[in-house]
């Protein structure tokens, strides 16, 4: 049996009659990923701050960190974000000029 060459997903779906896209990130790029660098600020925090483990204590230090990450924050972690992709097309571009000169010289031997 194969599988369908594309999952649909309900959200996606409901979205996209509203003129909305839906963008899926990298689960294994968390770098390439601005809200991945803000739930480590947040998480960050609240490891930092929790000293009875308490449920109601845990919330409000998950609202504080989150008060904390100000749309400056978001932005300079979108401008880091943008910076590792720039690292990331160099780094492609690399691996494909070795890569073909490597295939290349295989050839000739």
């Amino acid at each position: 049996m194969v599988k369908d060459q594309y999952q649909l997903y309900v959200i996606d779906e409901l979205a996209k009659k509203y003129g909305v896209e839906v963008l899926r990130l990298s689960p294994y790029h968390y770098e390439l990923n601005p809200i991945e660098l803000i739930w480590t600020d947040v998480k960050g925090h609240v490891a930092r701050n929790n000293t009875t483990f308490k449920f109601e204590k845990v919330k409000a230090l998950l609202s504080d960190g989150m008060a904390k990450d100000t749309p400056d924050r978001w932005k300079k972690c979108v401008e880091h974000v943008q910076k590792e992709e720039n690292k990331f097309f160099k780094l492609d571009f690399i691996v494909d000029d070795v890569t073909v000169k490597f295939i290349n010289t295989c050839y000739r031997l």
